[in-house]
């Protein structure tokens, strides 16, 4: 498996499991509706586990533009690489997604709540303000950053077993299967401390994957993809990367 195809695969299945979970607790009549923020963190907690453990010794399993660009940003990554795992990243969130919907499409036409139905999709904040919903962002993200490059320390060849091939050449760090459960727990954490204000996307692709497919899928009385808001969970994971990147530097000095 190629990497370009195990960061399709892994963003894939963690929207799949992620905007599910909460299609699950939101929309009307699921086996889950109404279990509440600990389910939902829990589920994607566990989204990511699945899709770490799935393609981490394939990919490095970054699975987030935030995460790409941030072992980039520290030389744990080529950047040449970096459009490719972007394209992949976004292109999985959009089939992961869309998969999810159709597994809830009776659930979707049974709701009448245009909001509940955006909010299985993509992150909304709980009080509009948008420069301190980047800011909410840019620190969970930073968190999640920080606590990756600590799991991503060793090379390849230590985190996952085997080195990481792409055109014949040794791709740098990313998570190794090995790394699944920690970053599942980290997720988790995060979504329960941090979770509240945003919504935590903490991962552009995560955000903006699933507000294009619910733009474009026909799902009934969906009304609007709230556009307005779509720049914050892009450009907060990027400061809040870059901020742990420079770090990470300073304290390797």
């Amino acid at each position: 498996m190629t990497p370009f195809v195990a960061e399709i695969i892994g963003t894939a299945l963690l929207l799949l499991l992620g905007t599910g979970v909460v299609a699950n607790v939101v929309l009307t009549g699921t086996k889950g509706n109404s279990s509440g923020w600990i389910v939902i963190t829990a589920g994607w907690g566990m989204a990511v586990f699945v899709a770490v453990a799935c393609v981490g010794d394939y990919s490095g399993a970054h699975i987030n533009p935030a995460v790409t660009l941030c072992l980039a940003a520290v030389g744990k990554f080529d950047w040449a690489l970096v459009p490719t795992y972007i394209s992949a990243q976004m292109i999985g969130a959009i089939i992961g997604s869309t998969l999810a919907y159709l597994a809830y499409a009776k659930h979707y036409a049974a709701c009448d709540d245009p909001a509940a139905k955006l909010a299985t999709f993509s992150t909304g904040p709980a009080i509009r303000s948008l420069g301190w919903n980047t800011v909410t962002e840019a620190i969970g993200t930073f968190v999640l950053l920080i606590a990756v490059l600590h799991f991503a320390h060793a090379d390849a060849a230590t985190a996952s077993g085997d080195p990481i091939i792409f055109n014949g050449e040794k791709v740098a760090v990313g998570l190794g299967s090995v790394g699944a459960i920690p970053v599942g727990l980290l997720v988790f954490a995060i979504g329960l401390s941090l979770g509240g204000p945003t919504g935590y996307a903490i991962n552009p692709a995560r955000d903006l994957g699933p507000r294009i497919a619910h733009a474009i899928l026909p799902i009934p009385g969906k009304g609007s993809s709230d556009w307005s808001y779509a720049w914050v969970p892009i450009v907060g994971p990027i400061l809040g990367a870059a901020a742990a990147a420079g770090v990470h530097l300073l304290a390797a000095g």
